[in-house]
């Protein structure tokens, strides 16, 4: 006999201790009982051995225009994931999901390498168009320091490695399914609501993905950009200290992949650190 919570298995003892109206369980030999996860992981294991029926008959309630909104909702969630074909790489395999998108992406990974490509293309558009809003030494300096930026994101392929499920473990966000986790607000070490998705089961999902942002814990408009510019201002002589605002604008040293819903937009109030700004030249030995 065991707690039905969480299968703690009752002593006589134990027993005599327990509050009224607790659930129990009782058990034959070699049954086991892990509490009410063991309900859940039945639940779950039913529903894939049985999709098809179940999809078969939550499209049957959906018919019933008497069916709440709630119920409508919950209906039409349960057939999108068990509908999902999450290992399907190729058009072929699956050509819902690749519906609005360019003939020349062959397969998912493909696709969503150029999707995070394309959001740190985006920072660095932002770097470069700064600019602008220096005088014609500094800008000429700040120019060069965007062209080395650049360059070093070509040959890192733009990070796009981020978002490739076919990437090392160590180099993606996400597992070897493809499933995405958020890494909570830029303040804080989890995400409490544990929000997840997987861009690479469906259509939708893949839409919904692009809400997601690659957030900078230190802010890229409001800190890290202008610091640059600030630090090609008062140089004087000194080397700034490229790779260290490389880090901070591209890299995952300063990037947190966030849910909407977790997504502050409020001032962070983290500041560049002063003693990364500028490089420490070597002296030049006397002959």
């Amino acid at each position: 006999m065991c707690l039905y919570e969480d299968g703690t298995e009752l002593t006589e003892e134990y027993f005599r201790s327990i509050p009224d109206n607790t659930e129990l369980v009782l058990l034959t030999p070699g049954q086991t009982w892990q509490g009410y996860v063991s309900d859940i992981n039945q639940l779950l294991n039913s529903f894939y051995k049985q999709q098809d029926d179940i999809v078969e008959a939550a499209q049957k309630l959906l018919s019933d225009e008497q069916q709440g909104p709630k119920r409508r909702k919950i209906l039409v969630d349960l057939i999108q994931s068990l509908n999902e074909n999450i290992l399907a790489e190729t058009r072929d395999e699956d050509g819902q999901w690749f519906e609005g998108i360019e003939p020349r992406f062959k397969n998912k990974s493909s696709y969503m390498k150029y999707n995070c490509e394309s959001r740190i293309r985006g920072y660095m558009r932002e770097v470069e168009s700064y600019a602008s809003t220096l005088g014609p030494k500094e800008q000429a300096e700040y120019k060069q320091i965007a062209e080395i930026m650049w360059n070093e994101l070509k040959s890192m392929k733009f990070n796009g490695c981020y978002f490739d499920r076919r990437e090392e473990e160590t180099r993606r966000l996400c597992t070897s399914e493809g499933w995405f986790s958020c890494q909570g607000p830029f303040d804080a070490d989890d995400c409490l609501a544990k929000h997840s998705i997987n861009p690479y089961s469906n259509r939708e999902s893949r839409i919904l993905f692009s809400t997601w942002n690659l957030d900078h814990r230190i802010e890229k408009k409001r800190t890290i950009v202008p610091a640059l510019a600030q630090a090609v201002k008062e140089q004087n002589g000194r080397q700034v200290n490229w790779e260290y605002f490389y880090q901070l604008l591209f890299t995952l040293e300063n990037l947190k992949l966030v849910h909407i819903a977790c997504h502050k937009k409020t001032s962070h109030n983290l500041c560049c650190d002063p003693a990364m700004i500028y490089t420490k030249r070597a002296l030049k030995k006397a002959k």
